[in-house]
């Protein structure tokens, strides 16, 4: 029986990157995983690969800026399992890397729905029903730029983030009362595709980053799931509105 063992758990953006390494990580400690996600073949090769591991899995395709699609997120997910007892708030992009007078109105929106609007409407159907429930938990993905925002050409990720931030904080004054403790981890580069500039190599990559960091090092899509897992855990019961940073240092500078 592992920590984690008859929780239902919800992961948006749950098919790659650091949002399925957090589902495989919850998996072992013996939770139901729903992952959601908007690209249907990631999404069922995640599914499989979490079959395999033993896990007990759903995929519930969603596009996170929708709010029909949340709405039947959650639907399926009370339907199926009956709660919904931990939420991580994963999905999201950083967009285009442009500087802000050279971004389109079609480009910032985007971003901003996917990071910000997504992260909102998922929160909102989540809460509805762990208010249903009288607990809940909710781990929202942030960034380490949201918290030192100063990189050129991220502008609206930037933004967004630091609004996900925000809206954590003001989520976790207003529910902890009712039993729902709400948090955030901002993560600096890691070892994902999303870390990736256009053209550059894994090696290229690691390369760059690690001339950034004061650890001298990229991070880890394990060591982000970590936090995660122990922010939704008993062990983090008095951890209230926080927000984990996990950039190697990189905000010290």
């Amino acid at each position: 029986m592992g920590r984690f063992a008859q929780k239902v758990v919800l992961i948006t953006g749950g098919s790659t990157g650091i949002g399925l390494t957090t589902a495989l990580a919850f998996a072992r400690e013996g939770a139901t995983i729903v992952i959601a996600g908007r690209r249907v073949a990631e999404g069922e090769q995640a599914f499989a690969l979490l079959k395999e591991q033993g896990a007990d899995v759903s995929f519930i395709a969603t596009d996170v800026t929708s709010k029909a699609e949340v709405e039947h997120l959650m639907r399926e997910i009370v339907a199926r399992y009956g709660r919904l007892d931990i939420a991580f708030n994963n999905a999201g992009t950083i967009g285009v890397r442009r500087d802000i007078a050279d971004v389109s109105e079609e480009e910032w929106d985007a971003t901003i729905a996917i990071n910000l609007k997504g992260t909102w409407l998922s929160m909102k159907y989540e809460i509805q029903q762990m208010l249903i429930q009288g607990c809940g938990v909710i781990v929202n993905m942030g960034s380490n730029i949201g918290v030192h925002s100063v990189q050129p050409m991220v502008g609206a990720y930037a933004t967004a983030k630091a609004g996900v931030q925000t809206l954590t904080k003001v989520a976790a004054l207003g529910y902890i009362r009712a039993g729902i403790r709400i948090n955030s981890v901002s993560p600096g580069p890691i070892r994902t595709p999303m870390s990736k500039r256009s053209g550059e190599t894994d090696e290229e990559r690691d390369r760059r980053v690690a001339t950034s960091l004061p650890i001298g090092r990229i991070g880890e899509a394990e060591e982000i799931a970590n936090a995660v897992l122990w922010l939704s855990s008993p062990e983090a019961s008095f951890v209230v509105g926080h927000d984990i940073v996990l950039d190697g240092g990189f905000t010290l500078q």
